[in-house]
């Protein structure tokens, strides 16, 4: 499986030296699917986080991996199609955190680019799972890419405030708080971890705030209906 996709350039110049490990992990997920594993997302998506322009992320969404559930992930961490039913309850339980933080109602459906278009990068820290295995492609290789990801958003020294979710994503905050990022870190917003510290952490306001005070436009976290 290809998994050197046509990206936005400014992602392009980024792994232009890393052709190497996308080749590598691409050859440990084609031989999962090769054993009758079925892999998510599509092949198509996997690469969908990086065909958002570079030079415009000022908030980074980190994860943990994709939704292991077929019909869900679709390479944006934690969004699924608009026509998803019910909800992944992760999903759900950023809404709850949204609607508490904000007092903005989300919508029925799970589509969350319009946060997007704003300059939002909806990433995980592993772009592939096995299905109904969660975290089943940790050590695959994903993690140096998105780690090269992470770095390089925080190089561009231009206002960027990540949200880490979970024990995976918080490995990042030590890189991101050196180079002057702002890190706003909780558990992840799965059931079995939302009600230790994600409830009530108000990461919607907290990073609008950080942009204002850094000189960047806040984000408008409503979501069309």
């Amino acid at each position: 499986m290809q998994l050197i996709e046509p990206l936005e350039a400014g992602w392009a110049r980024v792994f232009a030296d890393h052709e190497a490990a996308f080749q590598a992990v691409g050859r440990q997920v084609q031989a999962r699917r090769a054993a009758g594993q079925q892999v998510l997302p599509a092949p198509e998506h996997i690469l969908r986080a990086f065909r958002q322009p570079f030079d415009e992320v000022t908030v980074l969404i980190l994860g943990q991996d994709p939704y292991p559930t077929p019909g869900h992930p679709i390479g944006l961490s934690f969004a699924v199609d608009a026509d998803v039913r019910p909800l992944p309850r992760s999903l759900a339980n950023i809404y709850r955190e949204l609607a508490s933080d904000t007092g903005i109602t989300p919508p029925a459906h799970g589509d969350l680019t319009a946060w997007t278009r704003q300059g939002v990068l909806l990433l995980n820290r592993c772009l592939t799972v096995t299905a109904g295995e969660a975290g089943g492609h940790r050590g695959l290789g994903w993690e140096q890419i998105t780690q090269t990801a992470v770095e390089a958003l925080a190089a561009r020294q231009t206002p960027l405030v990540a949200l880490l979710w979970g024990a995976d994503a918080r490995r990042m905050a030590r890189l991101l708080r050196s180079a002057g990022a702002g890190v706003i870190e909780s558990p992840h917003p799965s059931p079995l971890s939302a009600h230790r510290g994600f409830f009530g952490s108000r990461p919607f306001t907290r990073a609008n705030a950080w942009l204002s005070e850094h000189g960047a436009e806040p984000i408008d976290w409503r979501l069309p209906a």
